[in-house]
């Protein structure tokens, strides 16, 4: 199994340790995972400023295998990663339908390179996509390699649906060609399916549902200070994953002064183009008079990240957009930390399955405030959240599981 995304980290050990021999490649940057990389060791086989510069000059696959090297090399890579957010949305539509193209792109010498490698390694049984953004492959995989092809869909309807006509419509028409080389499509919840299965029109019943999982060992049960509750939200700085909405949801319970000792503890990614937001964010969190009681935390390591959990005594990202899925609820609950979510997306499901949290209204900072309000000062309902929310994780969500749900897809 050939596998390119972060979430992916956790099925590849699992599978490995139901027999099968599994590997995983990454492409576009030098993978980060919050645990030990599966194939540490393995180099990017398809660097993002490669197919940056094939897309700019078809020429480009042609340069010696040193430039491409030095391209590839991580420190560069890395280096170009903080630059994401500033490529233009045409210039964003462009690269994404180039590559959803396969052969008849303008990326395919870089793409086919690809192939090649993998024809060098042991012939594979199957080889798994990350994402439909990869179907472009697909062809190409079943035909020269002679594999089956399972791809994963986790979110990429955020992406896309943000591009400017007509890279919009020529990515789900490409994606809707593409998968007619696939054996296998795979979403993470019933929501993403169905939601997919709109988007690339194809039957809903083509799809099987492999949730994602987590180590929920890894994080150490929560220990809030009941005399300064803290509301936590861990994802990427954006307005898109309701930050916006959390803020002004604090303000308002800052306002009602119902919680004495309230803070709130923002954490996750954060680029060079999120600074600005950021920044306005914190401007209006002082004009409220509650600034000091907000703490922002960019780019926590792994172990920021489980200390960032313990503290807190709610947690919620109340998305936007309707979400694939949502590993951040799953880190909460593993550590006892019960969730306030929007209802919409994956989260019923997640909270239905688990029992560690409450639902709101999409997009309404008052039952935002309102939820997350009666969780702080009902202590003994919390406590009870946090005890089936860390049992529900260990009980459906598990690498094991996922891995367990996987090779059912593929050996049926």
């Amino acid at each position: 199994v050939w596998a390119g995304c972060l979430r992916d980290n956790a099925l590849i050990k699992a599978l490995r340790v139901r027999g099968h021999d599994a590997m995983m490649v990454p492409l576009y940057l030098p993978l980060v995972t919050d645990r030990e990389a599966a194939s540490p060791n393995m180099q990017v086989q398809v660097g993002g400023i490669s197919l940056y510069l094939q897309e700019k000059f078809p020429w480009f696959h042609h340069m010696p295998r040193f430039v491409h090297n030095w391209l590839n090399a991580p420190a560069r890579l890395r280096k170009a990663s903080t630059r994401m957010g500033m490529t233009s949305p045409k210039e964003l539509g462009r690269l994404a339908v180039g590559s959803l193209l396969g052969e008849e792109g303008r990326q395919w010498g870089e793409w086919h390179k690809l192939v090649k490698w993998i024809r060098t390694q042991p012939k594979p049984d199957v080889v798994s996509l990350s994402n439909s953004l990869l179907t472009g492959l697909a062809h190409a995989i079943k035909e020269e390699i002679g594999a089956p092809v399972l791809c994963s869909l986790q979110g990429e309807d955020s992406f896309i649906e943000t591009l400017p006509e007509p890279y919009r419509e020529q990515a789900w028409e490409a994606i809707h060609r593409n998968v007619e080389h696939v054996e296998w499509l795979v979403a993470p919840s019933q929501f993403y399916a169905e939601t997919m299965a709109d988007f690339i029109k194809v039957p809903v019943e083509r799809f099987s549902i492999v949730r994602n999982g987590l180590d929920f060992s890894s994080f150490p049960g929560s220990r809030p200070d009941p005399n300064y509750p803290i509301i936590g939200y861990l994802a990427r700085m954006i307005h898109g994953k309701g930050l916006t909405t959390l803020v002004d949801a604090f303000i308002e319970l800052s306002k009602r002064k119902s919680v004495p000792g309230l803070k709130l503890r923002v954490g996750g990614a954060k680029t060079k183009v999120d600074e600005t937001y950021v920044r306005d964010l914190k401007a209006k969190l002082d004009a409220a008079g509650c600034g000091k009681n907000v703490e922002f935390l960019p780019n926590l390591t792994f172990e920021e990240k489980t200390k960032f959990f313990r503290e807190l005594s709610v947690f919620s990202v109340p998305a936007t957009y309707g979400e694939a899925f949502g590993l951040y609820v799953l880190e909460a609950m593993a550590s006892r930390v019960p969730v306030v979510q929007p209802r919409h997306g994956a989260f019923p499901e997640l909270i239905g399955m688990t029992g560690g949290g409450v639902l709101c209204e999409p997009d309404d900072v008052m039952s935002l405030a309102d939820g997350l309000e009666a969780l702080i000062l009902d202590g003994a309902r919390r406590d009870q959240l946090a005890s089936a929310g860390r049992a529900g994780v260990r009980d459906h969500f598990t690498p094991s599981r996922m891995a367990e749900a996987f090779e059912k897809v593929i050996l049926g």
